[in-house]
């Protein structure tokens, strides 16, 4: 069919037919092979219309060409030629037409065909599932009874095995009987040697004196010794038989004879050590191992080693201690230790090189040698070094105090425990040796912080000792030139020094690290670092209040000369020169002392903040971990600032005292009459301060220069503000002594303001204002007597200090200004 349709499309390609009927005629054959692999419609129906089309395209081409030799004009004339006009346009159309027709109408017949192909298959299939579904059945049948066979063969081959099994242990357990029989027998044997009569050794078997059977010699004695002594120890609870007695017999005997083996194995044992015979050695050592687990071989070693030799300790403390007529110095001891220590670490690291080549229970043997190290060899050493002192009679400072003992033990304790460290890395089995080190110095760590304290006292004392003879030999050599010129009272006190206190922190900063060393839980070392911190805070509170308390002395010395020459109205005028000049005197050393107190106070201030930042750099962080021990040492700071604080405000008090006394010596001498009481009210007023007013400013000016360096914060305005009260007060009563007319309120306005300048620099407002409250006030000896109503008017508040003022007007009485301005104050 393929053939006959490939004939008829060569034929109709061959011959080009164009007409319809022609191609209609021919019968239009399609193949089920046309669909079968990569099929493409576009390519059947290229291949189906392309017998058609072909010929019609080689007939429009021909068409064109044949045009083509016709002239132009005749196109033009035309339009189109007559050959275009008289053919249709797409002849093959019918053609294709019945090409489609034919096309669907065997389409249909090859889809039945399928079809039916398909129906066959499908009938096919299911007969051969059907045929396969059974033949699987039959085998899984099979396969089941398989499994079967295979778990009744497994099952039989367990029970088999289970019986061979129990058949070897039965075997296994008779061999073992009869091979324990046979040495039960042997033991018997020998143990009926032992047991022939006391101390009798000489009728037993060759194995128990053949040199070469040692160690099977030791072993059998042993399983006997343990056997007999198990038996008499049995049978002597409940009854003495003969039995018992003659196991008793061998028990003597055999212990006999293994002391006397265990001694001939150490004589052969030191022998070989002698030599370094290793071998020799550690085949005595694996022998005698059988005997208490080898604790007799590892202790005649460790004793017989010459790093234990009473000439090397000897050595030892020579090294250590040097010359005996003269005191140890920490740094040497610290370099003595460590060249000990390095000596005693090396002997031990060949000695391990030895036990691991000889002893079967190395580690045993290198606890036993680290425990003799630390046991004897250290603390001989140590008790030599550290020997307590007394806390009741203390050695004195220039044997080296309680100090040395302290940093001698520092030393020791650190050295120690690097020695420990390095006896570790080599190895020392299962010794506690960190224990075994802290109990070397428990006796003195028990006691450590009493000695602390007492250290600390005496470092204290001993520096109070030194500094009063410092002050008492200045005293002696510039004290009396000081004393004739009349300069200060107290040049020969001595005065607080900074770097004595910085000399006190440096004390309790080693005392903490000692701390630090010896108590390495945190709770212990809080206490401590507390206790020793307490003392620095004591320390300086007493230094510093003490200082205070000197300084304070001169003020109240310059206060009993200032009262030793006040002198009455009625002297004569030389006693009253020599007064003035013995005030004069008096003054000059009230100002020396209070320029003294005052650089006490900032010395003061000064230790006080070395204090404060030595406990937020070192002490705080020790102290955090603990609960409440930080606030604790804060509250105890406060606490014990608190002396020092006291005498520094009563020094201040004395201080003003000091200043105010001065400034009314002042205004007494210099103050006179007719500064605010000019005979000439006429005469031009003079607008300078007065002399007493100029002298009084300078001097303030001049001595409260070092109150100004002195004080800081809060501490410099309370006392400048008091001070500004006070001299308020004071120069308010001073002027009551005197009467103004106008030109001398003028002055005493001057006078105010004055005053008023310098009080400003004391950054206190409430001085202020009542100064300027003063500088209103001075108006009243200016205005006329009828404007004093309107004065007040905005400034009630000073209707009572005024009335006072308007007392001291010339004109008060003649004027009756009582009577005029009684409405202002009707009380009066």
């Amino acid at each position: 069919m393929t053939s006959e349709m490939k004939e008829i499309r060569d034929g109709v390609k061959s011959n080009k037919i164009s007409s319809s009927e022609s191609i209609s005629s021919q019968p239009l054959v399609l193949d089920i092979e046309d669909f079968k692999g990569d099929f493409s419609f576009d390519a059947l129906f290229g291949n189906l219309v392309n017998e058609l089309l072909p010929a019609f395209q080689e007939e429009d081409a021909d068409s064109l060409e044949g045009n083509g030799n016709i002239s132009g004009n005749d196109v033009l004339s035309n339009g189109r030629s007559t050959q275009t006009q008289s053919s249709p346009l797409f002849p093959e159309v019918d053609s294709l037409l019945s090409m489609f027709k034919n096309s669907c109408s065997q389409l249909v017949e090859l889809q039945k065909q399928i079809d039916g192909r398909l129906y066959n298959l499908k009938k096919d299939v299911a007969a051969q599932d059907s045929k396969h579904r059974k033949t699987l059945g039959e085998l899984e049948k099979g396969v089941d009874g398989l499994f079967d066979s295979f778990a009744r063969l497994d099952s039989r081959i367990s029970s088999v095995g289970q019986t061979a099994a129990k058949i070897g242990d039965h075997l296994q357990s008779a061999d073992s009987q009869r091979e324990t029989a046979s040495q039960t027998m042997e033991l018997i044997k020998y143990l009926m040697e032992f047991n022939s009569s006391p101390g009798d050794l000489m009728e037993l078997s060759p194995l128990f004196s053949d040199d070469s059977r040692v160690a099977e010699a030791a072993s059998i004695a042993q399983k006997l010794r343990s056997i007999a002594e198990e038996d008499v120890g049995r049978q002597g609870v409940t009854m003495q038989s003969t039995a018992s007695r003659g196991l008793e017999v061998a028990v003597g005997n055999l212990q006999e004879y293994c002391n006397e083996l265990e001694n001939r194995l150490l004589s052969r044992f030191d022998a070989a050590s002698q030599k370094r015979e290793l071998s020799t050695m550690a085949e005595c050592a694996k022998i005698l191992s059988q005997f208490n687990r080898g604790t007799s071989a590892m202790q005649h070693y460790v004793g017989l080693r010459p790093m234990f030799d009473v000439e090397v300790m000897n050595a030892d403390t020579r090294l250590v201690l040097g010359d005996q007529d003269s005191l140890p110095s920490p740094s040497n001891v610290a370099r003595a230790l460590s060249s000990l220590y390095k000596e005693i670490t090396d002997t031990v690291r060949k000695e391990a090189a030895t036990i691991m080549a000889v002893f079967p229970s190395p580690n045993d043997v290198m606890s036993s040698l680290v425990q003799r190290v630390m046991e004897d060899r250290v603390p001989k050493l140590l008790e030599k070094l550290l020997v307590k002192p007394s806390l009741v009679h203390p050695p004195p400072m220039g044997e080296g105090g309680l100090l040395l003992y302290l940093r001698m033990l520092a030393v020791s304790y650190e050295k120690t425990q690097e020695l420990a460290k390095d006896l570790r890395s080599v190895g020392c089995g299962d010794l506690d040796i960190e224990g075994l080190t802290e109990s070397l110095f428990l006796d003195h760590k028990d006691m450590y912080i009493e000695y602390e304290q007492a250290s600390l006292r005496q470092l204290y004392k001993a520096k109070m000792e030194e500094l009063l003879s410092e002050s008492q030999l200045s005293g002696e050599s510039t004290g009396s030139i000081g004393r004739s010129k009349g300069a200060s009272i107290s040049s020969s006190h001595q005065q607080i020094s900074v770097t004595v206190v910085t000399e006190f922190v440096r004390w309790n900063e080693e005392a903490i690290s000692r701390c630090t060393l010896f108590s390495p839980q945190p709770a212990n070392l809080a206490a401590n670092v507390r206790t020793v911190f307490t003392c620095l805070l004591d320390q300086v509170s007493q230094y510093t209040t003490e200082g205070l308390e000197r300084a304070r002395d001169g003020l109240t010395e310059a206060a009993a000369l200032r009262e030793r020459f006040v002198l009455g109205t009625s002297v004569s005028r030389r006693v009253a020169a020599a007064a003035a000049s013995a005030a004069e005197a008096a003054a000059a050393a009230g100002e020396s002392s209070f320029r003294s107190f005052m650089v006490a106070v900032q010395r003061c201030g000064s230790s006080v903040a070395i204090v404060q930042q030595y406990f937020a750099n070192s002490i705080s962080r020790l102290l955090l971990p603990v609960d409440g021990a930080h606030a604790a040492s804060c509250e105890e700071m406060g606490t014990a600032m608190s002396s020092a604080e006291g005498a520094a405000y009563k020094g201040l008090q004395q201080c003003i005292e000091t200043v105010m006394a001065e400034v009314e010596r002042l205004l007494s001498a210099e103050q006179k009459a007719t500064d605010y009481k000019s005979p000439d009210d006429g005469v031009v007023p003079d607008h300078r301060p007065t002399n007493a007013c100029i002298r009084v400013v300078a001097y303030l000016s001049r001595v409260l220069e070092a109150a100004f360096t002195a004080l800081e914060g809060l501490n410099k305005q309370a006392f400048l503000t008091e001070l500004g009260n006070r001299l308020h007060k004071g120069l308010s009563n001073h002027w009551q002594k005197y009467t103004f007319n106008p030109s001398g309120g003028l002055r005493l306005k001057r006078d105010i303001t004055e005053y008023g300048d310098f009080v400003r620099s004391f950054n206190a407002p409430t001085v202020d204002e009542k100064f300027e409250s003063l500088s209103i006030m001075a108006n009243v000896f200016i205005v006329a007597p009828e404007s004093l109503s309107s004065l007040f008017e905005g400034t009630p508040s000073i209707l009572k200090d005024a009335q006072r003022f308007i007392q001291l007007r010339e004109d008060y009485k003649s004027a009756k200004l009582a009577a005029k301005l009684s409405s202002l104050w009707p009380s009066s």
